[in-house]
């Protein structure tokens, strides 16, 4: 998505404090004017593909809903990726909900600790822990093909067993592929710094995994780390089992401190809460001291229950003054080189949440709704890109443009244009 010439320039609000048009706690309860919802399609914006004529996917799906967002407001663009940083959703979301990732960001897999209320101390150290599959040099999968749950569960227990040849090592098993392994400083020591670098195994599948793996400080340790699991995985039966899907080793990467986030409410002055099935958007949202909604059959997949999502949204609504609905179906689809999936977790997330949530606000009196990814995902590559995703926004006190559809084309010809991400929050809420 290219700059369009003559855009004006972005706005600058990363860390404006305000009053918003919503009564603030009394007692507990909520006397709410205005009800704010954010839907984050993850990845979904994307470049034109050849497979669909030269469209977007965002263009090629049905999405009726998203464009009525867009026909009674406004479309624009905004960039929540600082091009000096690498591009994923604990960047994007951060900036999304307007904290300068510049500024605020530590890492991803603190974001992941905080989702499981793991308490960090001053000096300890995240770090995520994938399952993955390497055969030949090659990353073949950075989910060891979506791993089940008992099994990686119990791939987890090895390496704690193991003691990493260190106390200081603690592992946490969390669902399918995705863990937590946490260094525990003592005396406010650790071998690691700002500049210890990893990268996530989603950006490189299919690629050899050699110039990417951990560097800098206590860059040693980690793969130390990573080369024990490539024995303790070999010798346990479940996994090997599965042939070519077994996990080969692990892969560490996120490594971050904890991170001071001003709470949601102290900066905006709205009771919020966030349905997703993310533990780095939970994380985000219990940081920012907001209430994380569990939703039955929500899976963070393609086959994620996108009505019971839409429901959620609506009930959320009724104690909270701003809801974020998030749904990693798209982003997944991007990963796996899949359109025709992204497009129809598009045109599942326009019918069951953003055109039930959107009628339900219409007849509740003051309202706002805000769509916006979190950052590119090309279908093209795989992988996570920097660029600008397209924005839409309606509701009460926000004027009305000329767009008729929600899209990344209709996006980069706007005049609206948010070159910080952090910066399109604040305008949101406050303009």
């Amino acid at each position: 998505m290219s700059e369009l010439a003559g855009s004006r320039p972005g706005l600058h609000l990363c860390f404006s404090v305000f009053t918003p048009r919503t009564s603030i706690y009394d007692h507990g309860t909520i006397d709410s004017i205005m009800k704010y919802v954010l839907v984050i399609p993850d990845g979904a914006a994307d470049e034109p593909q050849e497979s669909l004529g030269g469209l977007t996917p965002f263009q090629a799906a049905k999405t009726p809903n998203m464009d009525a967002v867009a026909k009674a407001g406004v479309v624009g663009r905004a960039n929540h990726v600082p091009d000096s940083m690498p591009s994923g959703s604990d960047v994007g979301t951060m900036s999304l909900f307007g904290y300068d990732p510049l500024k605020f960001h530590t890492g991803r897999a603190p974001l992941e600790a905080a989702a499981q209320g793991i308490e960090l101390g001053a000096d300890d150290w995240a770090i995520r822990c994938n399952l993955v599959t390497i055969l030949d040099g090659v990353m073949k999968s950075f989910t060891a093909g979506q791993m089940p749950n008992d099994i990686g569960a119990n791939l987890i227990q090895l390496l704690q067993k193991d003691q990493c040849g260190s106390e200081n090592w603690k592992f946490y098993t969390g669902v399918s592929y995705r863990n937590l392994l946490l260094y525990r400083s003592r005396n406010g020591e650790a071998p690691f710094s700002s500049e210890t670098q990893s990268t996530p195994p989603h950006d490189i599948t299919d690629q050899n995994v050699a110039p990417y793996l951990p560097t800098g400080p206590g860059a040693d340790q980690l793969l130390d780390l990573m080369q024990r699991s490539v024995s303790l995985f070999a010798s346990d039966e479940a996994n090997t089992a599965r042939g070519r899907s077994a996990a080969t080793q692990t892969w560490l990467w996120g490594i971050g401190k904890r991170p001071a986030l001003t709470p949601f409410k102290e900066r905006f002055g709205v009771h919020s809460a966030v349905i997703t099935a993310v533990d780095l958007l939970r994380g985000i949202g219990r940081l920012l001291g907001w209430d994380v909604i569990e939703v039955e059959g929500a899976t963070g997949y393609l086959d994620t229950d996108y009505a019971a999502k839409g429901r959620a949204g609506i009930e959320t609504l009724k104690d909270h003054d701003f809801v974020v609905v998030h749904i990693e179906a798209s982003d997944e689809a991007s990963h796996e080189g899949e359109a025709d999936a992204k497009i129809e977790a598009l045109e599942r997330i326009d019918a069951d949440i953003v055109g039930p949530i959107h009628e339900y606000l219409k007849s509740q009196g003051d309202y706002r709704m805000l769509l916006s990814p979190d950052h590119p995902t090309f279908l093209r590559t795989k992988t996570h890109a920097h660029g600008y995703v397209p924005v839409a926004a309606c509701g009460t006190g926000i004027a009305v443009d000329s767009a008729s559809t929600y899209d990344d084309v209709t996006g980069a010809a706007s005049s609206l244009v948010f070159e910080q991400g952090c910066d399109l929050m604040p305008w949101f809420l406050k303009s």
